[in-house]
């Protein structure tokens, strides 16, 4: 006696499947400007996550880090001796693509979030951005030496910072970062980037842009430089001359 069955659907048979997570941002604003009084400044970072799961949502098990990364640059590390009573350079080194800045916030503390290994696989976090020396040929123990000495003067003038719990989600998908903007800040397009951790796991990356420029006196200075840079030399010189001058006539002792 022949048994028949049911066919399922096909609709009921394939295996119920949902859109992966993903990361949006958006700033406070596209640009920055710098003026002679310009003293530092928070950036705020706006993002959302969609097709967030709300159990691992309730659970608090998504991490965001936000970065604002300024544009690579050449930069010089040179190291200081004492010479016949006197300081001066005896070594250094050069760097390519070096960030001119470097600042980013997170959730929670780096270790809640994912492992370190993740971390420099992504080089993510000041102490894991590669630093490339010009002359890879040199020795290994001073090229050390002077990428962390790279790193710290960086630290020192507030170019690479880090906000822990500098990220807060305003809901289960909502979220807003808070970055330091260094006095010294470059001008320059720098780039805001979100990384979204899932249980340690990182899931998605947006991008963003930021232009950070001059305003003001400086700004038609700087141009003026960039444009006319023989006769700006030539102005600058003369000023140079005029101050000395002048500075004498002043404080001549008669």
């Amino acid at each position: 006696m022949a048994i028949l069955l049911p066919l399922m659907p096909a609709a009921a048979q394939a295996p119920e499947t949902t859109n992966p997570e993903n990361i949006q941002i958006g700033l406070s604003t596209d640009r920055v400007s710098i003026t002679a009084d310009f003293s530092g400044a928070d950036l705020t970072i706006f993002g959302a996550l969609d097709n967030a799961d709300p159990l691992v949502s309730r659970h608090g098990r998504y991490d965001v880090i936000v970065v604002l990364e300024g544009p690579p640059r050449p930069v010089v590390v040179r190291k200081k001796n004492r010479v016949l009573g006197m300081w001066i350079n005896t070594q250094s080194e050069t760097f390519v693509s070096v960030p001119v800045s470097y600042s980013v916030a997170t959730t929670r503390a780096w270790q809640d979030v994912t492992n370190p290994a993740s971390y420099r696989q992504m080089a993510l976090g000041a102490d894991n951005i590669t630093l490339i020396p010009a002359d890879k040929t040199g020795d290994a123990e001073t090229i050390a030496e002077f990428t962390a000495a790279l790193r710290e003067r960086k630290k020192a003038s507030e170019l690479f910072s880090e906000r822990v719990g500098g990220v807060h989600f305003l809901s289960q998908s909502l979220f807003r970062a808070t970055l330091h903007l260094a006095p010294n800040v470059p001008v320059g397009t720098h780039r805001a980037r979100a990384f979204l951790f899932k249980n340690g796991a990182f899931i998605d990356e947006s991008s963003a842009q930021l232009s950070i420029q001059k305003a003001g006196f400086e700004q038609r200075l700087f141009r003026a430089a960039q444009e006319n840079s023989f006769l700006y030399g030539v102005a600058a010189v003369a000023l140079a001359f005029l101050t000395g001058w002048v500075g004498r006539v002043v404080f001549r002792k008669d």
